[in-house]
């Protein structure tokens, strides 16, 4: 069992729909689902599942399908460890940004806050998307002003922007001060680029957007985990 702290049910619908339907039973049981719910996967409408035994079976069938690797070397699905630091909780209709450090890699994943789990905007709130590079680029750009107690500011005013779009991510996973949270995901690749700190060590940022984010059975110890 995993405890979710952000499942992209947009992403859920729109791949889960895509998945072929004699399909389903065959991965329903390789995934070792309930009896159940390969039954409900057979049977139409789809929506007769719920939302996490659809996540399921499009993990299954991405792990069948594609080549999904570890966020070190990424493709274009990549899953991966680390103590994430996540900041956007407060508007449900905002974005929400998790960052983590593995080695010389920095992990970025950018999504919507109203995927965080117990954090759903009401149904007559607009619903913007914040899954892309665009959305990414606006937040670095023009961060909340809620977001700042979030962040280590050493200027007056607004989190100063400045260098290309990797750099940002570098700058605001470096500043983020909230606790971290030993977290499993499985993400879909947005960009991937090389940085070289102020020290001159590089490292390599991995952007993505997030299909799950849970919490892993490891526990982040103290603040500079």
């Amino acid at each position: 069992m995993r405890y979710y702290l952000y499942v992209s049910t947009t992403k859920v619908d729109m791949l889960y729909s895509q998945i072929p339907q004699k399909l389903l039973r065959r991965l329903a049981v390789e995934a070792k689902l309930d009896l159940k719910v390969v039954s409900l996967a057979l049977q139409s409408p789809r929506p007769d599942t719920t939302t996490y035994d659809q996540l399921d079976l499009v993990e299954a069938y991405l792990e069948r399908e594609c080549d999904v690797s570890w966020m070190t070397e990424p493709t274009a699905w990549f899953r991966g460890e680390a103590a994430l630091r996540v900041a956007g909780y407060g508007d449900a209709d905002g974005p929400t940004l998790m960052t983590g450090f593995d080695g010389d890699t920095v992990v970025a994943l950018i999504g919507s806050a109203r995927h965080l789990i117990g954090h759903q905007a009401s149904p007559e709130m607009r619903q913007l998307g914040f899954s892309g590079l665009p959305g990414l680029f606006r937040l670095l750009q023009d961060s909340p002003p809620e977001w700042e107690r979030q962040f280590e500011v050493r200027s007056r005013g607004r989190m100063p922007s400045r260098g290309s779009i990797t750099e940002n991510v570098l700058r605001c996973a470096e500043s983020l001060t909230v606790p971290p949270m030993y977290c499993d995901f499985l993400a879909r690749q947005l960009l991937r680029d090389t940085v070289t700190r102020a020290d001159g060590r590089e490292v390599t940022i991995v952007v993505g957007t997030p299909l799950f984010v849970a919490m892993s059975d490891r526990v982040a110890e103290g603040e500079g985990a």
